[in-house]
C-alpha cells in the first residue's frame, strides 16, 4: 500500500510512523536528560559468567541517581541488589520502568498478541478504533473518533475534474475522489488501499482515503505511549535497551550499591619461562565489556571460584489467573442477536504457565596435561584364572605418597585484584597480567609407555599462595618458544605435568621383561576364593640420548600403587593419570643400562564352581601359607576330587542319555516307515518292543543325573565349609 503514495507522502507515514513507535506523538519538546548514573567503581568478575557490579557515591532525594543496566539484567539486578553503608544511609527502594511483555504490551495496544506475526499498517490503524485522534491530510486537519477500518476500491487514474471538499475528504458525492492537492497521479488499480472513517466532535461523520492521509496521531499521550512500548517490544534490541534503576534514597555519606549482572567468562591464559630449577609464570586474564557503559579507573577482581547462580523473573508485571464465575442462569448485557458476548471472555482464555528453573554454570576446565596410551603387562603363569586388582590385605608400599601434599583453600574462592584501576572502552576487550612469580619446576622427558615416542616436558608446582585457574601455556626456554599445552586448574602446592613437545634425542627400549607371582595369603569369601599375592617384575631399560644435556627420563609405570620399585634413580607419582613414575638419569651424549625390580601387590578371586583339585594341592604346597591353611587347602582338594568324580559320572550319563535319545529317534522313523506292513501285533513288532525298552532306559539315565547334580551340589557343600577356614 505504501507503494502507492509520492516519496513526500511516504517519508511522512514513515516518520509517522517512527514517531509513533518512539514514543513522541505530543507536541516536540526536549526529551527529559538521563538521571546521573553512579559511578562504577568495583568489578568483580566470576567463572560462572556472572558479575558482581558496585557503584557508590552520594545519594539525595532530590538526584534522581540510578543503576543503569540493560533491560535483559534488570532481573538479576533485583534479584541480587545489597545495600553497603556506614549506617547513616536511608534507603527506601529502587524504582523502575516496568518491563513488558511482547505480548502484554501488544495486547495493551490492542495489537495482534502473537508476537510472530508482523504488525501491518492497517493493525495500527485499527488499534485506534474508538479513539480519538488527529488526523492531518495536507494543510487540512480532523479532530474526531476513528470509528473503522476498512477496504477501499481503487482509484482511477487521476484527472482534471473538480475536486471534493477537503483534500482526501468525503464532502458529499464526490468523497474519497483526488483534489487539487494531489501531488502525484494515483495508484494502478493493483493497489490496496483503506478508508478510514472518523466521527468528528459534533456528530459529523467523514471518509478518508488512508493513502491522501500524512499523519493519524493519538489525542490522548496515554495511547501514545502504549502503541510506543508495543513496537520497542517488537526490536530484536529489546532486551539490550539500557534502563535506569532510581535509587530512592537520603544520605550524607556514599553508599555503595552492589549488584550481580551477566558478563562474559574471563579466561586465562599462560606463559612459562624456563630456567633451571625454577620458573617464572605469567597468567593473563582475557576480559570484556560487552555494556554500553566505558569503565574508568574501575578496580577489578577475578574470582577462581564457581559460585550458583540461575535467572528469576522479577522486573515484568505477573498476573494469576481467575476462574470465571458465572450466573446460575445464562444471562447477557447486550441483546441476543448481538455478535459479542460475555462468553468471548472463556473463548479468549490465554494461559500463562511460569516456571522457573536455574543452575550455576562454571568456565569450561582442561583435562588432563597429557595424554598416555599403556599397554597392561602380561601375567606369569596363573593356576587360578581371574582378573588381577590391588590387594587390600597386602601391603608392599603406597607410590601414591611420593606425590605432592595436597593443596588446602582457605575458602571457596580465591581473587586476584589488578594492580591499578582498569580502563576499557564499551564493548571493549582487553589482555591483562593478573599473577607472574616464581614457580618451581623439572625440566624431564616423559614415556607414557616402553614402546612410546618420548615427549618433552616438565613438572610444574604451584608454589604460590593462590589457586591458578585452567588455560592453555605457552613454554619458552632460552632457545625460544618450546611448546604449548593446557595448565589444569592448581590449587597452592600441587603439581601437574605438562607436556609440550617431541623429544627426538631420547630414545628407550626394555629389552628384558620377566614376571613371576608369589602367594602370599588365601581367603575364602562371598562363595569365591580370593588370592593375594605378590607379582615381580624385572626388567632392563635401555635409555639413549643423543642430546647434549642431561636428560630426566620418567617412565610411566603400569602397575598398582600397592608396589616397591628398585633400581630406579627417584620415583615420582602422576595423579592425572594414577600412575607411579620411575626416574633414570641420562648423561649428555650418553647410553645408559639399568635393571630393576618392581613388586606389586595384587588379588584375584575365582568362584568356587571354577576351581579344581589340582589348583588346590598346587596351592597348598606354597611355602608362605601358614601351616594351618595348607592343611585346609589339602582337605579340600581331597574333597574336590570327589566333586570331579561326580562331574565325570555326570558327564557319562548325558553321553548315555545322548546315545539314547539318538536310538530312539532313529527307531520311531522305522516305524513310522513301515507302518502296518509288518504283519505283526502291536505288543509282538520287535521295533515297539525296543522303543519301550529304550524309553525305560532313557527315564532311568535322567533320574541317575539328577541324583548325580544333587550329590554334587552337597560335596560342593562340603568343600565351601572346609574353605571356610581360611580367614
Amino acid at each position: 500500500m505504501l507503494a502507492s503514495l509520492t516519496p513526500a507522502r511516504r517519508r511522512a507515514v514513515a516518520l509517522c510512523m517512527l514517531a509513533l513507535s518512539a514514543g513522541c506523538h505530543v507536541s516536540p519538546a526536549a526529551s527529559p536528560a538521563a538521571p546521573p548514573a553512579l559511578p562504577l567503581k568495583k568489578l568483580r568478575l566470576y567463572e560462572t559468567g556472572i558479575g558482581y557490579f558496585e557503584r557508590s557515591g552520594n545519594i539525595s532525594p532530590s538526584s534522581g541517581d540510578s543503576l543503569p543496566v540493560p533491560a535483559s539484567h534488570v532481573d538479576d539486578a533485583l534479584k541480587t541488589l545489597v545495600v553497603l553503608s556506614d549506617g547513616k544511609a536511608r534507603v527506601t527502594g529502587v524504582e523502575f520502568d516496568s518491563v513488558l511483555s511482547g505480548a502484554l504490551s501488544r495486547s495493551l495496544a490492542a495489537l495482534p498478541v502473537d508476537s510472530d506475526t508482523p504488525v501491518t499498517y492497517r493493525e495500527v490503524l485499527a488499534s485506534l478504533r474508538g479513539i480519538e485522534v488527529e488526523v492531518t491530510a495536507g494543510d487540512e486537519a480532523w479532530i474526531g473518533q476513528l470509528a473503522e477500518v476498512t477496504e477501499a476500491p481503487p482509484i482511477p487514474l487521476a484527472s482534471p475534474s473538480p475536486p471534493a471538499a477537503g483534500a482526501g475528504g468525503d464532502g458529499g458525492a464526490a468523497a474519497g475522489e483526488p483534489g487539487p492537492a494531489e501531488r502525484a497521479p494515483a495508484a494502478p488499480d493493483t493497489q490496496e488501499d483503506l478508508y478510514l472513517t472518523l466521527i468528528q466532535r459534533g456528530g459529523a461523520v467523514r471518509r478518508l482515503r488512508a493513502s491522501r492521509v500524512d499523519e493519524v496521531r493519538p489525542v490522548d499521550p496515554a495511547v501514545a505511549g502504549r502503541l510506543g512500548a508495543a513496537v520497542g517490544a517488537l526490536s530484536g534490541r529489546a532486551a539490550q535497551i539500557r534502563r535506569s534503576l532510581r535509587v530512592l534514597a537520603d544520605s550524607a555519606t556514599p553508599v555503595r550499591l552492589g549488584y550481580i549482572a551477566e558478563t562474559p567468562v574471563w579466561r586465562s591464559t599462560y606463559r612459562l619461562i624456563l630456567d633451571g630449577p625454577r620458573a617464572r609464570l605469567q597468567g593473563w586474564a582475557l576480559l570484556h565489556n560487552d555494556t554500553d557503559e566505558p569503565w574508568n579507573s574501575v578496580s577489578v577482581e577475578l574470582v577462581n571460584g564457581r559460585p550458583d547462580s540461575f535467572l528469576f523473573p522479577l522486573s515484568a508485571p505477573r498476573y494469576a489467573r481467575r476462574a470465571l464465575g458465572e450466573p446460575a442462569e445464562e444471562l447477557s448485557t447486550v441483546p441476543q442477536l448481538a455478535d459479542k458476548t460475555p462468553d468471548q471472555l472463556w473463548g479468549d482464555n490465554v494461559g500463562m504457565t511460569f516456571t522457573g528453573q536455574g543452575f550455576g554454570a562454571g568456565a569450561g576446565r582442561l583435562g588432563g596435561s597429557h595424554a598416555t596410551r599403556t599397554t597392561r603387562m602380561r601375567d606369569g603363569t596363573i593356576t587360578i584364572n581371574g582378573g588381577t586388582s590391588e590387594s587390600e590385605v597386602l601391603s608392599i608400599g603406597n607410590l601414591a605418597e611420593l606425590a605432592q601434599a595436597t593443596g588446602v583453600e582457605n575458602g571457596a574462592l580465591f581473587t586476584y585484584r589488578l594492580a591499578g584501576g582498569l580502563h576499557l572502552r564499551a564493548h571493549g576487550s582487553a589482555l591483562v597480567p593478573f599473577t607472574q612469580q616464581d614457580v618451581e619446576t623439572q625440566r624431564l622427558t616423559w614415556f607414557g609407555g616402553e614402546e612410546e615416542l618420548g615427549r618433552s616436558g616438565a613438572r610444574v608446582a604451584n608454589t604460590t599462595r593462590q589457586t591458578l585457574p585452567a588455560g592453555p601455556i605457552a613454554v619458552y626456554e632460552a632457545s625460544g618458544f618450546a611448546g604449548e599445552t593446557g595448565l589444569p586448574r592448581l590449587k597452592p602446592g600441587e603439581r601437574a605435568f605438562l607436556l609440550f613437545g617431541a623429544d627426538l634425542d631420547v630414545e628407550l627400549r626394555a629389552r628384558e621383561r620377566r614376571s613371576e607371582d608369589v602367594t602370599q595369603k588365601l581367603v575364602f569369601e562371598r562363595e569365591a576364593l580370593k588370592e593375594h599375592f605378590v607379582r615381580k617384575h624385572r626388567r632392563r631399560y635401555v635409555v639413549r640420548n643423543r642430546g647434549g644435556q642431561e636428560r630426566r627420563v620418567y617412565v610411566a609405570l603400569d602397575i598398582v600403587k600397592n608396589a616397591s620399585a628398585r633400581g630406579f634413580d627417584a620415583l615420582d607419582f602422576d595423579d592425572a593419570s594414577e600412575k607411579p613414575l620411575g626416574v633414570l638419569r641420562v648423561g649428555p651424549r650418553s647410553k645408559l643400562e639399568r635393571e630393576v625390580t618392581i613388586e606389586e601387590a595384587l588379588q584375584r578371586s575365582v568362584a568356587v564352581s571354577s576351581l579344581s583339585a589340582r589348583a588346590l594341592r598346587e596351592k597348598s604346597d606354597v611355602a608362605a601359607l601358614p601351616a594351618a591353611d595348607r592343611v585346609t587347602l589339602g582337605a579340600a582338594a581331597k574333597l574336590f576330587e570327589d566333586v570331579e568324580q561326580t562331574d565325570k559320572a555326570t558327564a557319562a550319563e548325558t553321553s548315555n542319555i545322548a546315545r539314547i535319545e539318538g536310538d530312539l529317534a532313529r527307531l520311531r522313523e522305522h516305524l513310522e516307515a513301515l507302518g502296518d506292513k509288518s504283519g505283526s501285533p502291536a505288543g509282538a513288532n520287535p521295533l515297539v518292543v525296543r522303543i519301550l525298552a529304550l524309553e525305560d532306559e532313557l527315564s532311568g539315565a535322567r533320574r541317575r543325573v539328577e541324583q548325580l547334580e544333587a550329590q554334587r551340589e552337597a560335596r560342593l557343600e562340603a568343600v565351601k565349609a572346609e574353605l571356610g577356614r581360611l580367614r
